[in-house]
């Protein structure tokens, strides 16, 4: 949808308008839904388009009020608005920006006033980040956390005592969240500093096993950063200390399920450094932490258990080369209970490895279903987009018109 010159200056006026009978000052305002205050000051200005339909959202909660009353015109429906390219950010730009700098500078000046927080409130909004990550719906996920992991960080330090908590575990499984889904965007970096943020949330909390589980996240964040020392160190110490806590007689469901995603992530590490011992000893024993278990669970959004570990044992294999393997194993596990993010993960693991044997076609047909499933996963994990470029050359001239438009699409053409 084009938008005159003049139509911005109106349009933010009518933002600026909005803002300050409410109060905010644009620094306010800017860190109330995860934007910088120089965009603010732009839209306001009539320099910076605001087209989109969930930035446009975005703006109307931070202001409190419909996107209609922001813009009389806008759709009502659910369907996106174009705009001009240069204001499509990437998925995860908006929350890249919240863990920049320190979560909340006016805390230690003292100037943050005290606001009533519905704790239950923000429970919900935390377990729908959560199925977003799973849904892989990493631009919705990030326009939500943007305002959300703000307003959580400045709660969990200025609700009264009773509540905070609550609300510091709230917010480690916040940052948790963002921490998986930055890993699948392969942003690494970002990954990093989330989950550390998440550690710290956990501890303040004094849930153990958040702490642990955010670890976890952690060791995702050193794997794909191609940091395998400090991925199996922070994994290993993790796991060290929970079974001189828990031995060999823990039955806690929550900490076999925190025990278990650990060893998968020393597997995982292991076979990435190429060290088939060690990765197959730490999947047997996944295993036998999936059997004590004996349930497929989704324990601080692992999901771990029987299934999964099979899962896993089809990617492990992938990194070991074991096509045959792979393929053997992942055409036997029925993933139906699982979110679709791990469906999508084993037809894309079931792809690479049709890929490592040459098998174009079943390849393709893997991925496809896995696109089918999980678009963003196969359009932006990195293993996904090498194995598309891979069938591609396999292919050769020969490739067929399915796998050439998954490469447009994917952006992974030789």
């Amino acid at each position: 949808m084009e938008v005159t010159p003049e139509e911005r200056r109106v349009f933010g006026a009518r933002v600026s308008d909005l803002r300050e009978q409410r109060g905010f000052t644009q620094k306010q305002l800017a860190a109330e839904i995860g934007r910088t205050a120089s965009w603010l000051s732009q839209v306001e200005r009539g320099i910076q388009p605001v087209n989109r339909l969930d930035v446009l959202r975005l703006l109307a909660d931070g202001l409190g009020v419909s996107v209609q009353e922001l813009r009389a015109d806008a759709p009502a429906t659910q369907a996106p608005v174009e705009e001009p390219a240069a204001d499509v950010p990437n998925d995860l730009d908006q929350s890249r920006l919240v863990i920049s700098g320190h979560p909340v500078p006016e805390v230690i000046l003292g100037a943050a006033t005290p606001s009533p927080v519905n704790a239950d409130e923000i429970q919900q909004a935390v377990d729908r980040a959560w199925e977003l990550t799973h849904a892989n719906e990493f631009a919705e996920l990030s326009a939500m956390l943007g305002p959300l992991v703000p307003r959580i960080e400045r709660a969990a330090r200025t609700a009264p005592s009773a509540e905070r908590a609550r609300l510091s575990g709230l917010l480690s499984r916040a940052y948790q969240a963002l921490a998986a889904a930055f890993v699948r965007q392969d942003e690494a970096d970002a990954a990093w500093v989330a989950a550390d943020r998440a550690i710290r949330a956990a501890e303040e909390s004094g849930n153990t096993l958040d702490v642990f589980a955010s670890v976890f996240r952690l060791a995702q964040a050193f794997v794909r950063l191609k940091h395998l020392d400090q991925a199996e160190h922070a994994a290993t110490t993790a796991l060290n200390a929970l079974e001189r806590h828990y031995g060999d007689s823990a039955d806690e469901p929550e900490a076999l399920s925190v025990m278990g995603a650990l060893h998968l992530s020393l597997a995982l590490i292991h076979a990435r450094g190429s060290d088939r011992t060690r990765a197959r000893q730490e999947m047997e024993r996944a295993r036998e932490v999936a059997v004590r278990l004996g349930e497929d669970r989704n324990d601080f959004n692992l999901e771990f258990g029987p299934t999964n570990v099979e899962i896993q044992a089809v990617s492990i294999a992938v990194e070991l080369g074991d096509a045959g393997e792979a393929i053997d194993t992942g055409t036997r596990v029925d993933t139906s209970n699982l979110s679709l993010e791990r469906r999508a993960r084993l037809l894309m693991d079931l792809g690479r490895a049709y890929a490592q044997r040459r098998q174009v076609g079943e390849a393709l047909g893997a991925l496809l279903d896995a696109e089918e499933l999980s678009p963003d996963l196969i359009h932006t994990h990195v293993a996904a987009r090498e194995t598309v470029r891979d069938l591609l050359l396999f292919a050769g001239r020969a490739a067929p018109p399915e796998l050439k438009e998954l490469a447009e699409r994917a952006d992974a053409r030789p």
